[in-house]
């Protein structure tokens, strides 16, 4: 990927809203996570891999497309809640990167969901140019695989 990494962001001037914290109730994950950014219910609600990160899918907010899936930790997801602009954790050379630094292909943030599980995140946007590193409007264009269409009854 051509993308840099992002600048650290100040400190958030304004509180995460409660509709990005999930609703109250044993936490998916268990304990909280120490030294976590992220408000304590939604730290405690994600489910993280063995590295200590989150899928994040990327859907153009009005036209639903898919773009692109990315991976996020919690500082990573922090920066994404408080920039309005989309951050990741890129596994490959571990450093935080801002969609759209280097290409100009940014990701405004329109909303955050997090699945029912806590381990994917839904990251709706709005993507300017394209959003693979490929040049391709998303990292799925052109790359469908041959299966057998089912049918519903």
């Amino acid at each position: 990927m051509s993308e840099q990494p992002a600048p650290v962001p100040s400190p958030a001037t304004s509180a995460v809203p409660a509709s990005a914290v999930p609703a109250s109730g044993s936490p998916v994950s268990g304990s909280p996570v120490s030294g976590s950014p992220l408000p304590a219910g939604l730290a405690e609600a994600l489910k993280r891999d063995s590295a200590g990160l989150v899928a994040a899918i990327v859907q153009q907010f009005d036209t639903h497309e898919v773009l692109m899936l990315g991976w996020m930790d919690d500082e990573a997801l922090h920066r994404t809640m408080t920039s309005g602009r989309v951050t990741f954790y890129s596994r490959s050379r571990q450093e935080y990167w801002r969609k759209g630094d280097t290409s100009g292909h940014v990701q405004w943030v329109k909303s955050l969901a997090m699945d029912c599980d806590g381990d994917v995140l839904l990251v709706r946007v709005d993507q300017v140019g394209a959003a693979c590193h490929t040049g391709t409007r998303t990292c799925f264009d052109g790359r469908e695989l041959d299966a057998v269409v089912g049918h519903g009854g």
